[in-house]
């Protein structure tokens, strides 16, 4: 895709995306004393406006496994982070009741961070370890509460050449927790539709791979970085995997084209 049918393209999403986020911060303060059902009304925003900003970008989405997303709730959504395109990606894949866990340093983006800040989702200070832990345990308390899932990307940030980093124990302490089992969600080579630090697109079909639910009731806390560790090392078997798998002109599933 050129640049300039990009940045066209950019400018678009963005008054696409300002527009649900006024509409959508219009409600939130009608929400405010309900924590649960303005999580579940900005999965809804999500589902919208994530959809159509990984249109705008060039990307037919093709998801294995759809069902095991809504199908496996409430459960630890963990996916992994190498594309900007993949905060979007994710909003839109996150099933209804699915709260998800975000850097506070969102809040300075316009529109898509003013809506996390009132959503009722998690923010967490990245800087402050003590009170990252403690913002995940009170999340874990209402979780489990409300029978709520979580979605993470337990990267903690991205990657810019599409490596998997390390993964942070978090979502461990969580499913630990509240007992809810994990999902891998591996996105395939999403760095390669949004250059890093550009406007630039490249239109893509994008494999996404949801894994069977990980039953997390014998995970302990003093093996912790093990559990990390075993998940991770699914996510690196499946990106290997499809990496190395010959073309098929016959896609094992249909392209998804809507929310």
């Amino acid at each position: 895709m050129g640049r300039f049918t990009s940045f066209i393209r950019f400018c678009i999403g963005f008054v696409v995306l300002a527009i649900l986020s006024l509409i959508t911060l219009v409600v939130l303060p009608f929400l405010m004393p309900f924590r649960v059902a303005r999580i579940k009304f900005c999965n809804v925003y999500g589902k919208t406006a994530g959809r159509a900003i990984v249109a705008l970008a060039g990307v037919t989405p093709r998801v294995h496994n759809k069902e095991g997303l809504d199908g496996s709730m409430p459960a630890i959504y963990v996916m992994n982070h190498n594309s900007t395109l993949d905060a979007f990606l994710g909003v839109w894949l996150c099933p209804i009741g699915a709260c998800g866990v975000f850097k506070k340093e969102i809040v300075y983006v316009p529109f898509y961070g003013w809506v996390a800040y009132m959503s009722g989702h998690l923010l967490i200070d990245r800087g402050n370890k003590g009170k990252a832990v403690e913002a995940l345990r009170d999340i874990g308390v209402l979780v489990k509460e409300k029978r709520l899932g979580i979605w993470i990307m337990p990267e903690g940030t991205r990657s810019r050449d599409g490596s998997l980093l390390p993964f942070k124990r978090g979502f461990v302490h969580l499913a630990i927790a509240t007992g809810l089992p994990v999902v891998p969600v591996v996105v395939h080579g999403a760095f390669r539709n949004w250059v890093a630090k550009t406007f630039q697109f490249n239109p893509m079909v994008l494999d996404v791979d949801v894994l069977p639910p990980i039953d997390t009731s014998g995970w302990k806390e003093e093996t912790a970085t093990d559990h990390a560790e075993s998940v991770r090392d699914l996510f690196i078997a499946r990106l290997a995997a499809r990496e190395s798998a010959p073309v098929s002109p016959q896609p094992e599933v249909v392209a998804v084209q809507g929310a």
